[in-house]
């Protein structure tokens, strides 16, 4: 099938942790790793088993301090299977064989995960062994694994064994090896009903899971006499099967696997439930028929086909793929969000940060109960948000930089620089700009869905509490005649404090004081849009007053926006005032200049310094509005801002930016896509071959990144059809790079799934469902309606 298998030819140890994370397999519930089954943490392979939503926190002496860090628990291993051959002492291990023939291959289509081993051993014996793995999208709670077993020229007694393995500590993120890693201990272990399980739980949040495994061994050529043994070690339950096998013949060895939680709904106790379920599973033929079908249903949805030369189409896919896995239909009514690096890894800690901004967009067009879930995440930790508000000084709602289990700030007191090897203090919790990527998914949401009534009984009252935050956050300037927001900290998350100053934050980033300003407005309408009952509801238990409310109007209209010269936004106040800095002089001396805050920290000097910035910061107010709101916004605010303005920002910030961050390249690759094809192109090329081929060298075998993912998937389906939805008007303005030649998606508006078909000339717009109410289209200067089976098709000029 092409463009839908990711395939890997040959043994590569240098590349196994790459291959592990692009390899993982998911279904929003857990996801684990695409280790070999019979490897073990051993600094080439890591078996990764994470739960979504499952933390643990654990202290550690760091730099003098006492340091309390919750991180994504790596659960028992399920995956263990192995086995030797008459006479050897050693359990399989594949790069101690003579390998003739190596193959992984990760089949996106169906969700199946297929290696292929042929091999010779030291006594010259040749075998054959074809594993296929699934995590189901049918049933979150079961994987399974098939071993295919052939004897090419012997036959011979054979051993196979299975194990749960409760020993797994969080070892996969280099830098956090000197922090205490020991999430688990082992409750009970043992076997039941011919089946093996293991019951563990955190030392800390006091979750349990449970774990049962059944193994079937079985010919089609003939019966098998197996001999069946239990065994126990400190940490693991296994079994080990003996049995003859003859030359030719193929014998299959089925593994399936049953996971239940605490925290799961409906259940009456995880270990009782695992073993209910493992005993009554379907054999694996059955099983994986039924994932598939999930997976079908899921691509009949999110498949978004690009004619385009080389790998975009697969990668694109690939993308899709890792999203789905982390978030899924199995994922809605459960208390998760969504983890910067997915459940692929242990980097970031699992933790939630504002890659929703670039997630949201692909999950509202095509499964809107899902994000309608994970902003329930979100409201569900408003209390906490509340606390940290008032700890901090302030009114309303302060979610933080960094989330996980209820919500608290679990951003690091201190950092390693990798480069110096050296702990220094992390201020990046002062990234306030997440409760407005809050905000703003929150009414991106309700755009595409009009969903009155998540905006009456939750949206609403998040965004009450957020304005409240920014009400407090800003103060009032006499000698600007504005109001200032001081003390933050923007995108770009290398400028943390003035150059000197010992107190972190910076003032008045312009990023943060727009999307304030937008704040404040939207805030209002979401008030005006829920209803009168509604409304006397929330001022009653919120003590909201219309002054208040007219203290946003204020607020939003006059607050201060740094310029550098006419029409150049300042990132943020003062910073005109920086030095320039060599960034050619830099690239020849270190050629990989993306972490320039660790390179030059490590050099004793500070990024803080110059005009450099991780990532897209004033270009962010591009990549989330069109050019007409923008204009609109600064005339809110009293500023003169056109468009011709734009072209100049870009230009500006452009060459000030080391791209140290994946969405960074989403971002170029969003603002110049109208007016500079060719390089959008290469800069959407960038971002989808990013996790790839690892370009930020090591990080990703750490956990994918899933906003860029997101990202790539967005510039397709937003960027260059020009879709956007304004004021009940869904928008079409499309404008292919030259290198697609068509694409095609399907998209749920408002209830209604809409074909979308493009072309170089072209757009063919066909409903799929029935249209109750007309819906308004705005293709670039057309307007024009769709209703029950009205086929538009537009012929068009693109710029």
């Amino acid at each position: 099938m092409q463009n839908w298998k990711l395939k890997y030819d040959g043994l590569r140890k240098e590349q196994e942790g790459l291959r592990e994370a692009l390899c993982t397999l998911g279904n929003g519930y857990f996801a684990t790793r695409g280790a070999a089954e019979e490897s073990k943490a051993d600094g080439t392979h890591y078996p990764g088993i994470y739960l979504a939503g499952g933390y643990n926190r654990l202290k550690s002496q760091i730099a003098g301090k006492t340091i309390e860090n919750e991180d994504l628990v790596n659960w028992p291993n399920w995956l263990h299977l192995s086995f030797r051959l008459e006479g050897d002492k050693n359990w399989f291990q594949l790069e101690k064989k003579q390998v003739l023939n190596y193959v992984q291959e990760l089949d996106i289509s169906a969700g199946i995960l297929r290696r292929e081993m042929h091999f010779i051993d030291e006594q010259q014996r040749e075998t054959r062994i074809i594993s296929t793995r699934l995590v189901s999208m049918d049933n979150p709670h079961l994987a399974a694994i098939k071993w295919d077993f052939v004897l090419v020229n012997w036959s011979g007694m054979v051993e196979v064994r299975s194990t749960l393995d409760g020993s797994t500590k969080n070892e996969g993120v280099k830098r956090y090896k000197p922090l205490k890693n020991q999430h688990l201990k082992i409750i009970k272990k043992g076997e039941a009903e011919n089946a093996i399980y293991i019951l563990v739980q955190t030392n800390q949040s006091l979750l349990y899971m449970a774990q049962a495994a059944k193994c079937v061994i079985f010919s089609k050529t003939q019966k098998l006499d197996v001999i069946r043994k239990f065994f126990r070690e400190k940490e693991v339950i296994g079994e080990i099967f003996t049995f003859h096998v003859t030359l030719g013949e193929q014998v299959s060895i089925e593994k399936t696997v049953s996971l239940f939680t605490s925290k799961d709904d409906a259940i009456s106790e995880p270990l009782n439930d695992a073993l209910k379920q493992v005993n009554g599973q379907a054999d694996f033929s059955v099983v994986k028929r039924r994932h598939s079908e999930a997976w079908k249903r899921l691509w009949n949805k999110f498949d978004i086909f690009v004619n385009a030369s080389g790998n975009s189409q697969l990668l694109l896919r690939l993308h899709i793929f890792h999203l789905l896995q982390t978030a899924s239909k199995l994922t809605i009514g459960r208390d998760v969000g969504l983890p910067a690096r997915g459940w692929h890894g242990e980097a970031y800690r699992g933790h939630i940060f504002w890659d929703e901004l670039f997630i949201f967009p692909i999950l509202n067009y095509r499964l809107p109960d899902l994000t309608r879930s994970l902003l329930l995440y979100r409201y569900k930790r408003l209390e906490e948000a509340k606390k940290l508000a008032k700890r901090e000084g302030y009114d309303g709602a302060m979610f933080p930089w960094q989330s996980g289990s209820n919500g608290r700030e679990e951003s690091q007191v201190v950092h390693l620089n990798p480069k110096s090897g050296q702990w220094v203090p992390d201020n990046t919790y002062l990234q306030r700009h997440v409760n407005l990527s809050i905000a703003y998914n929150i009414w991106q949401y309700y755009e595409v869905t009009a969903d009155k009534n998540f905006m009456k009984f939750y949206g609403a009252e998040m965004l009450i509490e957020i304005a409240r935050l920014f009400t407090g956050l800003a103060s009032w300037s006499d000698s600007k005649q504005r109001y200032e927001i001081r003390k933050v900290v923007g995108p770009d998350e290398f400028h943390t404090a003035y150059p000197g100053s010992d107190r972190p934050g910076i003032n008045n980033n312009a990023y943060t004081n727009v999307m304030a300003s937008w704040l404040f407005s939207h805030s209002l309408k979401a008030f005006d849009l829920i209803g009168i009952t509604r409304r006397d509801v929330l001022k009653q238990e919120l003590q909201l007053d219309d002054r208040e409310l007219e203290k946003w109007k204020e607020i939003g209209s006059k607050l201060y926006i740094p310029f550098i010269e006419e029409g150049i936004i300042a990132q943020f106040e003062g910073y005109e005032q920086l030095e320039d800095f060599e960034w050619e002089a830099y690239r020849k001396k270190y050629n990989d200049i993306h972490r320039l805050d660790r390179i030059l920290d490590a050099e004793g000097d500070s990024v803080n310094r110059y005009k450099a910035s991780k990532q897209a910061d004033v270009l962010m107010l591009f990549y989330l509005f069109s050019s007409e709101q923008l204009v609109l916004l600064f005339k809110g605010l009293g500023y003169d801002f056109t468009p011709s303005n734009i072209p100049d920002n870009i230009k500006y910030y452009g060459t000030r930016t080391s791209d140290g961050s994946t969405l960074s390249r989403i971002v170029r690759s969003w603002v110049v896509a109208r007016s500079d094809r060719t390089c959008a192109w290469h800069c959407f090329r960038e971002a989808l071959v990013s996790d790839f081929e690892d370009v930020q060298g090591g990080t990703t075998p750490e956990g994918i990144h899933l906003g860029a993912m997101a990202g790539t998937i967005d510039i397709v389906q937003r960027c260059f059809t020009g879709l956007e939805i304004r004021n009940d008007v869904l928008w079409l303005n499309p404008q292919l790079p030259k290198e697609i030649n068509s694409l095609s998606m399907k998209i749920n508006y408002r209830g209604v799934w809409l074909q979308l078909n493009f072309s170089a000339n072209s757009c063919r717009i066909e409903p799929l469902d029935e249209v109750e109410s007309d819906i308004k289209i705005q293709f670039k200067k057309q307007s024009f309606t769709i209703s029950n089976k009205s086929t538009k098709v537009i012929q068009y000029q693109q710029n």
